[in-house]
């Protein structure tokens, strides 16, 4: 299940960084295209317009490069962040959904809460399981 923690928090940090290009990439062609027309009323509504789309995707994409770089080190509240993000997830038809599936079903496995909480199958007495 190690594995499995680790790719989570991989895609994670993979989302939330194509998320922050996708924000600088809004921001840029919706202002620059106020920009172009030279239009001062053009210039101001797209500045607005472009940077609270901007604003709106970064929001929502840093919270799992953070989540993401935590789980890598096994934080136990990066586990619990990295569920809710998930259940999130869902919702991003169709490459969020399989990523929160995927998520969900690793964080909340009964292996990996043992590996968070820091127990293993030798202290349990329960024989190793292959992941």
């Amino acid at each position: 299940m190690d594995k499995h923690v680790t790719l989570v928090g991989i895609l994670h940090i993979a989302c939330g960084a194509l998320g922050v290009l996708i924000a600088l990439i809004c921001f840029v062609a919706i202002t620059g295209g106020g920009l172009l027309s030279g239009d001062y009323e053009a210039i101001y509504i797209t500045s607005t317009v472009g940077t609270a789309v901007g604003v709106f995707i970064l929001v929502l994409s840093v919270p799992g490069i953070i989540g993401g770089i935590f789980l890598l080190k096994r934080a136990e509240w990066a586990r619990i962040f990295v569920l809710i993000l998930s259940v999130i997830d869902l919702l991003n038809i169709p490459i969020g959904t399989a990523i929160g599936i995927y998520s969900l079903w690793v964080l909340l496995n009964d292996e990996t809460v043992k590996l968070f909480r820091g127990q293993t199958a030798a202290a349990s007495g329960a024989p190793p399981q292959s992941a």
